[in-house]
């Protein structure tokens, strides 16, 4: 987490005094002044006076007295500005403002400076604007433009409350499950190069390519299954009757609702082992609400961090080392429950 410096015109006089003599020791050891400047919280043009100061009169030369204009003088937009702008931004998306954006980035908070304040802003002071509000970019999360807010509510106020009390209630335990793809050539991470050129890498044939179906629980188990092939209700049976091997006792298992899953086939076998096991499908396009999702997110990153596969069989290799590593690990299957949209079924 970046820690944020107080603005230096606000320090009192002795901490800047001393913030002085740092940065002119600072630049007697070679250190950039624009590294200074980041370091102790103030502008590259004061480390420069500061120095150019210094080594014209020494120590004395330094300025006694504080220069620049005080702390939040001649901001372009007023307290009363920045607080409307930022409620604008915390209970709306862009386009409910009119703002042709699928999320608020500098420049859809441009134009909203623009629409609500007639304030033609840059592009980069907007960036300053925004991470004085403590605004910070992160990667956007994906929410379903078509998912039922009305059914997501039913499943976390009604559905799922009820679902853990009846499991508590038979002393069975809540399993999560998810199918995901990894590709051979698929490699999520940057690499370094120079100026002008482009980082590259091997890749194997894009073709290649391989499945994994796993569940997990809140208590920090998981079971997966390998495949090639695409998940069909008699392949998702295979993994149904894998996981009732290695029970210790009933099983609820919280799926989506994939075509193989909510097969008649499955459903006829479900109700015919439901004192072993039950299924539950969870709210329509809200894959967020599953932590399985997470865990997929964690082998895609993970799984070609030291190099790519060269075929097949050594790409499912990788997979089956994660998932065994990681059945190892509770306290990091229990982790994805920590998301915030799936937080609700961490058990805490």
């Amino acid at each position: 987490m970046t820690i944020s410096l107080p603005d230096a015109r606000s320090l009192p006089d002795s901490v800047l005094n001393a913030l002085r003599l740092r940065a002119i020791r600072g630049c007697q050891m070679g250190f950039r002044q624009e590294v200074l400047a980041t370091l102790f919280g103030v502008a590259c043009e004061t480390i420069s006076r500061w120095w150019s100061a210094y080594s014209a009169e020494g120590l004395e030369g330094l300025p006694g007295d504080r220069t620049g204009r005080p702390s939040g003088s001649g901001r372009t937009l007023s307290d009363e500005q920045s607080i409307h702008l930022q409620e604008l931004i915390d209970h709306n998306r862009p386009e409910d403002l009119g703002i042709a954006a699928p999320l608020w980035n500098r420049r859809a908070v441009q134009q909203l400076i623009r629409n609500e304040t007639k304030i033609g802003m840059p592009v980069r002071t907007v960036g300053e604007y925004l991470k004085r509000w403590g605004y910070t970019c992160k990667k956007p999360s994906r929410h379903s433009r078509k998912q039922d807010p009305e059914e997501v509510k039913e499943w976390l106020d009604k559905t799922y409350p009820e679902l853990e009390k009846q499991a508590e209630h038979e002393g069975a335990e809540i399993f999560w499950g998810d199918e995901t793809g990894v590709a051979a050539d698929a490699y999520p991470g940057y690499g370094y190069a120079r100026k002008g050129e482009r980082a590259t890498m091997e890749v194997s044939d894009p073709h290649i390519k391989a499945n994994v179906i796993s569940a997990l629980s809140n208590k920090g188990t998981v079971r997966f299954m390998t495949y090639y092939r695409t998940m069909n209700a008699d392949l998702f049976l295979v993994f149904l009757k894998g996981l009732l091997r290695s029970a210790r006792g009933k099983i609820y298992l919280i799926v989506d609702r994939l075509r193989a899953h909510d097969a008649v086939k499955v459903w006829r076998w479900l109700i015919e082992h439901n004192d072993q096991i039950e299924m539950v499908l969870m709210p329509r396009r809200a894959p967020e609400l599953n932590a399985d999702e997470y865990l997929n997110n964690d082998l895609k990153g993970n799984i070609h961090a030291k190099g790519l596969p060269s075929g097949k069989e050594e790409l499912r290799q990788r997979i089956q080392c994660f998932f065994r590593r990681l059945q190892h690990w509770p306290t990091h299957i229990m982790s994805y429950f920590l998301h915030p949209s799936a937080q609700y079924a961490s058990g805490h």
